[in-house]
């Protein structure tokens, strides 16, 4: 009996009882924490860790659950409307205050829209990808962060609300 270079022990598949050949090799597939691009395009696997040790680990999902696309649908909403208030603010004698945004206003309400939209869904993605890492400084996890976003949106879209309905 053959014995390996890592143990004194024997080895079941390096027996001649034991009836299977080993036939793993190359990389081990689990060390690998990116998703598949063909998995994003097709039925994806990987919703959660399944094992302890691979919940402290960096790891990449490609499939969400319905709380996850309601909260990112909400994101990219709540963004369009704060962009038209904020257009309809803009007629009325306000200026935008965020400097990024401007910059875009100066090309007209289309690309102003266009960009808030493209910016917001850039930082959705971000999040979404990064959505199970743990934020060690203050011990929360990313995933989180969308319920934030959810509330400031909210918050200045009612401030929006209240500057309209108290401007004349």
């Amino acid at each position: 009996m053959k014995t390996t270079n890592k143990s004194k022990y024997t080895l079941p598949w390096d027996s001649c009882e034991w009836p299977h050949q080993e036939r793993r090799c190359g990389k081990d597939r689990r060390r690998d924490t990116k998703a598949q691009f063909k998995y994003f395009l097709v039925n994806g696997r990987r919703e959660s860790a399944r094992r302890e040790e691979d919940k402290t680990r960096y790891f990449l999902f490609d499939r969400y659950n319905q709380k996850m696309f309601a909260a990112i649908t909400a994101i990219l909403m709540l963004s369009i409307f704060d962009a038209l208030l904020t257009l309809m603010l803009i007629e009325r004698g306000s200026s935008e205050l965020n400097p990024v945004m401007a910059y875009f206003l100066e090309y007209g309400p289309l690309p102003f829209i266009i960009a808030k939209y493209l910016l917001t869904s850039i930082g959705v993605v971000i999040l979404l990808i990064f959505k199970n890492v743990l934020i060690n400084k203050i011990n929360m996890y990313t995933h989180s962060l969308f319920i934030c976003v959810i509330f400031t949106f909210s918050t200045v879209i009612v401030w929006e609300l209240f500057l309209l309905f108290t401007s004349r």
